[in-house]
């Protein structure tokens, strides 16, 4: 869909958090990333409604009210990001808030998977793998 595009800060292109991150400081961390991920959605949600709302609005008051609100939400949804990435997460999916840690499994790196609405880090996965590659953490080797 267009207008999620446009609603995407350009900043959130994949960088390397530095931290890594074992099981359970990962977990320890979910309250928090739980709260900035679920307003990441949320916030990403409107402003894909406002850029679609955009598309169809004739040039004047209503469109020009409607492109200050875009940005605002554009703004505090790169904020959102960047909060998520000071503490140690990276962004994968705006819509369903899909992040990554790194974690450590058999003397290399992985991500430790985790979505909004699971409770707990459940998966992990090899850096190429994506999501469709995790496994259950009770196959994670930690050093």
């Amino acid at each position: 869909m267009a207008g999620s595009q446009f609603a995407t800060p350009p900043s959130v292109a994949p960088s390397r958090p530095a931290r890594r991150f074992t099981l359970d400081q990962a977990n320890h961390t979910l309250p928090l990333v739980k709260r900035i991920v679920a307003d990441i959605v949320r916030v990403n949600s409107e402003a894909t409604a406002l850029q679609e709302q955009l598309e169809t609005l004739p040039e004047g008051k209503d469109h020009a009210t409607a492109s200050t609100e875009l940005q605002r939400r554009v703004t505090r949804l790169s904020a959102l990001v960047d909060e998520l990435s000071d503490v140690g997460a990276e962004l994968k999916d705006y819509r369903t808030g899909l992040i990554d840690f790194i974690g450590r499994h058999d003397g290399h790196d992985v991500f430790l998977c985790w979505k909004l609405g699971e409770e707990k880090i459940s998966y992990w996965h090899e850096l190429a793998a994506g999501f469709a590659g995790r496994r259950p953490v009770s196959q994670l080797k930690e050093d």
